[in-house]
């Protein structure tokens, strides 16, 4: 199967436009891969806010990445309308998984994929700790399914 096939926005309840600029484009005239990653956290950024019902605290972070892998399927150009679609996949005891799509929106066609797996961490300990019970109860009514991971 083709990579491109293999990848579909079914199932993603969260999207949101990114905006191109021209300082984002390479000498090869695409978005430069490094770009692609400021997409995605603005993803996350719209997402959590989403999840949250519009009450995220930006000067209280509770997670941080704790692996992040990009597949780059296909060049952005510039021009190009792009959304990045959001959402988790799974939550575990003390991280959870996140996937992310950059979708070319007129086309409908998958330009990058990408997992984060993120942490849940005590601010003054700067340790990680179990994900917030409410946390949990707001991805999984966000996500509208049960998220917890099956050992």
């Amino acid at each position: 199967m083709d990579n491109k096939q293999q990848y579909t926005t079914e199932g993603f309840r969260h999207h949101t436009d990114v905006q191109i600029r021209f300082n984002d484009i390479d000498i090869l005239g695409h978005v430069n891969n490094t770009v692609y990653f400021s997409f995605y956290d603005t993803g996350k950024a719209y997402y959590f806010n989403a999840v949250r019902r519009g009450q995220m605290n930006w000067q209280e972070v509770d997670t941080v990445i704790a692996n992040v892998n990009c597949a780059y399927i296909s060049p952005i150009l510039f021009g190009e309308k792009v959304e990045v679609y959001t959402r988790c996949e799974v939550l575990g005891e003390k991280s959870f998984k996140l996937r992310q799509m950059l979708v070319e929106k007129t086309t409908g066609e998958v330009k990058s994929v990408c997992e984060t797996v993120m942490v849940s961490i005590n601010r003054e300990t700067k340790k990680s700790c179990p994900i917030p019970e409410n946390w949990r109860k707001q991805f999984c009514d966000y996500e509208q399914r049960d998220l917890s991971s099956k050992s």
